[in-house]
């Protein structure tokens, strides 16, 4: 059983009921389809702009607020695959929940409003899309090329599609 820890640190907007299910089934979502069969941890932290304009500042350098930052604690040559080998030593399991620790992801929900309405969808797709790209992250993914952002953003609609959210 995998374990979904989201903490809410901003009093700017109302974090539903339904927001935080949309999180958990989102997470779910992409590690089934990522067939991550191990239980893993992912910690979730919502925060507002400020927040992670500082957060960003802190751990990139960069003092600009963003949508979402990924804090991964296993590493991989290249994403997740279920062929593939993945080295998982005692440091990578919290030995109270015998879970693989698979990080953290900070979201601001303020911001996830501000681009639901820049680009003409729901708060909700604009959550999903976000939690989505991070554990895409969080599983060794990235965007560096555009190859790797081909494939990336391929799997972001895909499990979108599948949470019934599509763009």
């Amino acid at each position: 059983m995998n374990f979904i820890e989201i903490e809410n640190r901003q009093n700017k907007l109302d974090l539903k009921n339904e927001h935080l299910d949309l999180i958990k089934k989102t997470i779910e979502t992409v590690l089934e389809y990522e067939k991550f069969n191990n239980p893993c941890e992912v910690n979730v932290i919502i925060t507002d702009n400020e927040e992670i304009r500082e957060i960003n500042r802190q751990f990139r350098g960069i003092d600009k607020e963003t949508d979402v930052l990924s804090f991964p604690q296993l590493e991989y040559d290249e994403g997740y695959e279920e062929e593939g080998e993945i080295e998982i030593g005692i440091e990578d399991i919290n030995p109270e929940s015998g879970c693989v620790v698979l990080g953290d992801m900070v979201l601001s929900l303020e911001k996830a409003l501000e681009q639901s309405n820049e680009y003409g969808h729901s708060f909700e797709r604009e959550i999903a899309f976000l939690v989505v790209h991070s554990m895409l992250h969080l599983l060794g993914y990235d965007h560096e090329n555009e190859e790797d952002k081909k494939i990336m953003r391929y799997k972001e609609e895909e499990i979108l599609n599948k949470i019934g959210l599509p763009r």
